[in-house]
């Protein structure tokens, strides 16, 4: 099936050519190339030091609210197992700029994925706006040279199992969420500020 022919909704062609129109607010900017082309250059594609995030958001068939498809990583990886992964880029404390990308899934239908079991061990999605509520969500206060931060954590039950999405995947979630429904979250955020550097 051609891109062209997929069933579109009227809201979600209306929040991809708003978020389109989205500028991000923050002093990382990537530079523009040659022809006018804002985006990272090529010799920065392989930097190991930066690293993507896709945020696919779909509309749920029942209510017609928007939902992101997560993943939970498979216990048998040596770094961030069992993390449950997912505009401004958000620097780790390990000096990795990690850039999240919104894209929309215009078919649910359309989405067979085949994930590789020794790196997931299951796909779920979630409603975007929970991420807004402070509803199934804990926080726990945490220090990093001097200053104090939360880190997000959100119980998610999806039939008989609970996802817990946490930390760094929480916060771009909770800012994607924001950017998207236009509102800031009904909690404190206080994001640690190494999550803000621009790399030098």
């Amino acid at each position: 099936m051609s891109f062209n022919n997929s069933p579109k909704s009227e809201n979600l062609i209306k929040l991809a050519q708003r978020l389109r129109r989205y500028k991000p607010n923050q002093s990382f900017t990537f530079p523009v190339d040659s022809a006018g082309e804002w985006g990272p250059q090529e010799e920065d594609a392989t930097n190991p030091n930066r690293a993507a995030v896709l945020i696919c958001l779909f509309e749920g068939e029942n209510d017609g609210d928007l939902r992101v498809i997560l993943t939970k990583r498979s216990s048998t990886m040596s770094s961030h197992s069992e993390v449950v992964t997912i505009l401004e880029p958000f620097q780790t404390k390990r000096d990795i700029t990690v850039i999240p990308v919104i894209g929309i899934l215009w078919d649910k239908n359309a989405f067979n994925p085949i994930p590789n079991a020794d790196e997931v061990e299951s796909i779920f999605d979630a409603p975007l706006e929970m991420f807004l509520k402070d509803e199934n969500r804990r926080e726990e206060e945490r220090e990093w040279m001097g200053y104090k931060y939360l880190l997000h954590f959100f119980d998610h039950q999806v039939y008989n199992k609970c996802y817990v999405i946490w930390a760094l995947t929480a916060a771009i979630l909770i800012k994607a969420a924001s950017v998207v429904y236009q509102r800031a979250p009904f909690f404190e955020e206080r994001r640690p500020i190494f999550w803000n550097r621009s790399r030098q």
